[in-house]
């Protein structure tokens, strides 16, 4: 993968994290199904942006990242078939 693609990717990465901020932020109520899902998206975008421009510092908070989304978005699937 080249360079610009690369950050292409990574910033795609970074607007859904923008955009799920703002939503979490003015949403009366927090879709936690589809903020964890735009959550745990922009952060594997990130880590595929990271394979190519290495910094381990964001790898390991983008991995902190997906693995938070992940379980939010597991806990919420649960919720929804409760």
């Amino acid at each position: 993968m080249n360079g610009a693609l690369a950050d292409a990717i990574g910033i795609c990465g970074s607007v859904l994290f923008i955009g799920a901020f703002a939503y979490a932020n003015r949403a009366p109520v927090l879709n936690k199904l589809m903020f964890n899902t735009v959550n745990l998206v922009g952060a594997v975008l990130l880590l595929i942006s990271l394979s190519v421009h290495f910094n381990l510092a964001a790898v390991v908070l983008e991995g902190a990242w997906a693995v938070i989304a992940l379980a939010g978005l597991i806990s919420a699937i649960r919720e929804r078939r409760a």
